[in-house]
């Protein structure tokens, strides 16, 4: 969810495109006016990446860039590299990138998940998040935008595939931060059994005595920690607000502690 009254058509730009902001207005961000686009679950994404000032963060199908340029809100000093399927998209995050002044920070490239670039070399990064299609391919009818199908279900990578190439981007003890699906958490779990320690479990509350629809899984890479569940975050009071926790988050870009 882009921040309300926001959105507007690109001045000078195919009408096909949006500009919308994000974090009260920290983020200008372009995206296409249909198919996928921007909720919170970039926003969340960033704030629960443990990254520090002069970490190196790959951001494993990217978009538009809305993870990435939340977090370098957050940590100036990062750098991060963005995977992106769709060439669409490559190109819009690089335009993003351009007008949040992050060129140099941020690095969009074109890129499938199920067979990384070459340019993207194993153990070479701080942390690795994820936004990964939350649809398994053979259980979801596919969307009738192509865009937005591509970005909701899984097509040339499942999970564990994700899974895979996150853990073997990341360096030793390095950290990988997945937001997925509630009802995929058992297969999340089963594809870092084994290959990753640490894993911390936060779930996001629509609100009070509701199930959570959303949860973030995050762990380490080649340590053996054991696992807990956090408390995890309640988003919405009872009249349908943020939460002053969820709105520290998604308006003023304050970090999660998992």
């Amino acid at each position: 969810m882009t921040d309300e009254g926001t959105s507007a058509r690109a001045s000078g730009a195919a009408s096909d495109v949006t500009e919308d902001t994000l974090l009260g207005g920290r983020i200008r961000l372009r995206q296409p006016a249909e198919g996928y686009r921007t909720a919170i679950d970039p926003v969340v994404l960033a704030a629960a990446a443990p990254a520090g000032e002069v970490d190196s963060v790959l951001d494993l199908g990217c978009g538009v860039g809305a993870a990435a340029l939340c977090l370098l809100a957050r940590e100036p000093g990062l750098r991060v590299t963005g995977l992106e399927l769709q060439a669409d998209l490559v190109r819009l995050a690089g335009e993003n990138a351009e007008l949040n002044r992050a060129t140099g920070r941020f690095l969009p490239i074109l890129g499938d998940v199920a067979k990384p670039p070459p340019r993207l070399a194993p153990g070479a990064f701080h942390h690795v998040m994820c936004n990964p299609p939350h649809l398994p391919a053979e259980a979801a009818r596919p969307a009738a935008n192509p865009a937005r199908d591509t970005a909701m279900r899984e097509t040339t990578a499942s999970l564990a595939d994700w899974v895979t190439i996150a853990l073997a981007m990341a360096r030793a003890k390095g950290s990988v931060t997945f937001i997925h699906r509630a009802d995929r958490i058992d297969a999340l779990l089963a594809a870092l059994h084994g290959r990753a320690g640490e894993i911390v479990v936060f779930p996001l509350w629509p609100g009070g005595g509701k199930a959570a629809k959303r949860v973030i899984v995050r762990a380490r890479k080649s340590v053996a920690a054991p696992s807990r569940l956090a408390p995890g975050l309640t988003l919405h009071t009872p009249d349908g607000g943020y939460t002053p926790d969820a709105d520290a988050v998604l308006r003023d870009g304050a970090p999660l502690t998992l």
